[in-house]
């Protein structure tokens, strides 16, 4: 048996899991832009495997809490959307990896 954590360590109770970042599809698309900078929507949209108006849905969302960027501009007349992890986005999602693995760490095998 895992033996307890010291007193001084979090207990999964007292943990913040944020419920934006743990919805799945989110989940995935805040992972995937950890992972690499500014991504056109499309490539993004392939990667996750989403709708476009399902990714559109949870960029609003997660634009809206400051988690990520997202720039449109025209290039040769043409309209497109590139998006990235703020810094903020970046430090909500270490965090959220951080409490997860800590929550994760207590359950007993």
């Amino acid at each position: 048996m895992k033996s307890h954590k010291s007193d001084d360590t979090p207990h999964q109770e007292q943990l913040f899991i944020d419920p934006l970042i743990h919805v799945p599809t989110r989940f995935r698309i805040l992972s995937n832009l950890y992972l690499v900078g500014w991504v056109d929507f499309l490539f993004l949209r392939n990667l996750t495997g989403l709708t476009k108006g399902n990714l559109s849905s949870h960029l609003i969302k997660l634009e809206e809490a400051g988690y990520v960027l997202i720039k449109k501009e025209f290039v040769n007349k043409i309209s497109r959307t590139t998006i990235s992890l703020s810094d903020s986005g970046r430090e909500a999602f270490n965090l959220y990896r951080k409490n997860m693995k800590i929550m994760l760490d207590e359950i007993p095998e």
